[in-house]
């Protein structure tokens, strides 16, 4: 997201998710690619498990969607975080800032609206094992039958 977008200060603290202005919200997401992962759910159980297998427009190297503000109409059921569904989404990494602060939790401390700086922000990520990048494949690239075998593990919910 572009930061040339004024954000009002420190908004993650000083109001609700649903008093966010939507570039505020766009401001909250990292980056780090976990959402575009193709997830398997039990339905008995309900527990989800992630693959390494990327949706096609996201860019495994730096785990950034190459389409992003169109996303939908190359995949119409791409993953679309609100407010209304924000709990909903339990399967999303403990790190997610969305997750975090409805659970009135503080942002991570390599989250790029404190660092300021997106290069760090993603060498921390990156260091924590938070960030997709570099450790995805793309579903052009795999088989279905394949991606089941590719579950998970170091993404922690």
């Amino acid at each position: 997201m572009s930061q040339s977008v004024t954000l009002r200060p420190q908004f993650w603290e000083q109001f609700s998710l649903e008093q966010l202005t939507q570039a505020e919200w766009e401001a909250l997401c990292d980056g780090c690619g976990a959402c575009c992962l193709i997830k398997f759910k039990d339905d008995d159980s309900d527990e989800v498990e992630y693959s390494d297998v990327a949706c096609r427009l996201l860019d495994c190297a730096t785990g950034a969607c190459q389409h992003y503000p169109t996303r939908r109409d190359y995949v119409p059921d791409c993953i679309s975080l609100t407010i209304d569904n924000i709990g909903e989404m339990y399967w999303l990494p403990a790190s997610c800032a969305y997750k975090r602060l409805y659970y009135g939790q503080p942002l991570p401390s390599w989250h790029l609206l404190l660092t300021q700086d997106a290069a760090m922000t993603q060498t921390m990520m990156r260091q924590k094992n938070i960030s997709v990048a570099g450790r995805c494949q793309s579903e052009t690239e795999v088989s279905e039958l394949e991606q089941e075998e590719r579950v998970i593990h170091w993404i922690r919910q």
